[in-house]
């Protein structure tokens, strides 16, 4: 049985409890531990634990996580080696609460997933995770001894999530929210789908185990569908079409997977799950933390940031973009992530310079630190920036246009009409996403050299001479193609790349190791089908061209001077997501026979031609 890759997630998630502190410090001697079932407005009872200090000549404010992947260690006597966010908060004092979201391990009721916000609720049946957090809330103010009147949460991925749902008219008491890699669209940009492709590897390994069901609380997890992947690449392309999934391995026993095969569209389902257009009535300070390679939740936390922004002028509502991971704020001291330095511990600094401050401030009455709108780490340069918005006021929109012999321009193609970059693409080779063998989805995919992709012949490449100057490019990439296909459908991934320059041969190791790298800067696919609407997939007519346009999240990533900026173009990314049969079927009920090949146009000249916008700082 191979659980390794959910295991890796939950430890993201579980990060706070089970993450080493810097120095020997006894939560058993400085808290005490005492466990409720907190009841909700409709009955249902949340399992809840909670950690206070034994020091009671102060009082302390509440910081709570709410999670559904259980609240280890239970039992009274049973203590985690940390508390709250790593860094000092256990030393600090907090009164520590964590929750087993409805559903799940200890508490009572049907859980259900990224539930859905109820805007005008009219009684006591109308639930949801904003107001299983105000009824937490309200609780513990009238049961908890000790505290200051002043609540805070925080939580990563799908606690991140819980976060985001708590500050949506938020019990009064909550002052200050941090939703970290928060989920928002499930369909969109988040986990499992992106603009409408499944991310395979993810969501099969995810699902082994998180998606069995809780018959009844239980402090021990369901015992996961049993998977043995060594090679993803194989494994995955052995699964044949997606839908056999179900019949080979889940077997009725993950409901989501079921949900998820039986909603191929952005349908009600979906967009019940999307959390952005309820992000308004936000009182509580927020500060919204993500990764620039979180290859999991990098949409859902620049999308809550954009979505509170919008949705609430004047708020105290701030953004946290550091070069990390999923969760590697939390477990890592991030220095560096596969082969790419970033020369300094950017996790350390966010713990100790951003995070606790904003908590101690807003929650303990300490001193002001002044966070500014935007708190970005410049991947390149490899330093941290403030800026007073994001995208910042001075980046500017250009356009990379795809030109002939693999060139890549700032000026529109000219030349003969029509002309284009073709290739074939095989549903039965499709392209990897990484060079190697791996189980399943990586961190490291998300700045892996690209030079094995180069190489095949059903990518297209393009570059830009060897930059004379520095250039910085800050928030969203947008990809514009004109493209045609010989089949009905098509995946489009467009990969941004920063192409290192050949060191010499006298260079030191750490450079010569970065010789001729292509570092994936960002990569992101649409399924064509839903190239117009997300709501009605549409096929593609086959020769003829049509305009597929998408917006990838943003970076903020300066390419030096003797650098290359580098486009890829294809049409897989396997297992990172699932294939397209490049017939216009369910894909989730494909056939053997509906997977093609299909020989895949680029039309690269005029206006109109195939470009990637950017914006460049000035």
């Amino acid at each position: 049985m191979n659980t390794r890759y959910w295991t890796i997630l939950l430890l993201c998630a579980l990060a706070p409890q089970l993450a080493a502190t810097d120095e020997p410090f006894s939560i058993p001697a400085h808290y005490t531990k005492d466990e409720y079932a907190i009841p909700m407005r409709d009955g249902v009872k949340l399992f809840t634990a909670v950690y206070s200090p034994k020091d009671t000549s102060t009082t302390y404010p509440i910081l709570i996580t709410r999670t559904p992947y259980g609240i280890r260690p239970y039992g009274v006597d049973a203590y985690p080696q940390q508390l709250g966010p790593v860094g000092p908060f256990a030393r600090d004092g907090f009164i520590f609460v964590y929750q087993d979201v409805r559903g799940r391990y200890m508490s009572e009721g049907k859980f259900v997933n990224v539930r859905p916000y109820i805007p005008n609720k009219r009684g006591p049946g109308d639930v949801d995770e904003s107001s299983d957090a105000w009824d937490t809330i309200d609780w513990l103010l009238k049961h908890v001894r000790n505290h200051n009147g002043k609540a805070g949460i925080w939580g990563i991925s799908y606690p991140g999530f819980y976060a985001a749902m708590a500050a949506i008219g938020a019990h009064p008491a909550l002052v200050a929210a941090s939703p970290q890699a928060p989920i928002s669209d499930w369909f969109i940009g988040d986990d499992f789908h992106h603009n409408g492709a499944l991310y395979l590897a993810h969501a099969f390994s995810f699902f082994a185990g998180f998606g069995k069901e809780f018959p009844k609380p239980s402090s021990e997890s369901p015992l996961p569908v049993e998977i043995n992947i060594r090679d993803g690449y194989e494994f995955f392309l052995g699964l044949g079409p997606v839908g056999n999934t179900e019949k080979m391995y889940f077997r009725g026993q993950s409901l989501f997977w079921q949900e998820l095969m039986e909603h191929p569209a952005y349908d009600a389902y979906w967009k019940a799950r999307n959390i952005r257009p309820h992000l308004t009535n936000i009182r509580p300070a927020v500060m919204t933390v993500g990764g620039w390679f979180d290859a999991e939740d990098l949409f859902g936390a620049l999308e809550v940031y954009k979505g509170i922004e919008k949705n609430n002028p004047g708020a105290y509502n701030i953004l946290v973009m550091g070069p990390w991971h999923h969760g590697g704020w939390n477990n890592s001291d991030g220095e560096s992530l596969g082969d790419v330095s970033f020369d300094q511990k950017t996790s350390e600094f966010f713990r100790d310079k951003i995070q606790f401050p904003f908590f101690a401030h807003l929650l303990k009455g300490n001193s002001d630190p002044h966070l500014p709108e935007a708190y970005v780490f410049r991947t390149g340069r490899n330093e941290w920036t403030r800026e007073d918005r994001w995208p910042p006021a001075n980046a500017r929109p250009r356009s990379l246009y795809l030109a002939a012999g693999g060139r890549l321009s700032l000026e529109p193609s000219t030349g003969e009409s029509g002309a284009y970059d073709e290739y074939v693409s095989d549903p039965e080779h499709p392209v990897p996403f990484v060079p190697g063998i791996v189980a399943g989805m990586t961190r490291q995919h998300m700045t892996a050299d690209q030079r094995f992709a180069s190489r095949r012949t059903d990518v297209l490449t393009y570059r830009t001479p060897v930059l004379d100057r520095e250039v910085t490019l800050a928030g969203p990439v947008g990809a514009n193609l004109n493209v045609s296909t010989t089949g009905t459908d098509s995946d489009w991934v467009v990969k941004l790349i920063d192409v290192y320059p050949d060191a010499p041969h006298s260079a030191a190791p750490a450079l010569s190791r970065m010789s001729g790298y292509q570092q994936l800067v960002r990569g992101e696919l649409m399924r064509g089908r839903f190239r117009n609407s997300y709501e009605r997939p549409e096929a593609f007519t086959p020769r003829q061209a049509a305009r597929v346009k998408y917006v990838m999240p943003g970076v903020f990533h300066t390419f030096r001077r003797g650098h290359r900026i580098m486009i890829q173009v294809q049409s897989s990314w396997f297992p990172l997501a699932d294939r397209n049969p490049q017939t216009f079927v369910d894909i989730y009920h494909a056939s053997p026979a509906d997977f093609r090949r299909a020989t895949q146009r680029v039309y690269r000249t005029g206006p109109d031609g195939s470009h990637v916008t950017v914006q460049v700082l000035e």
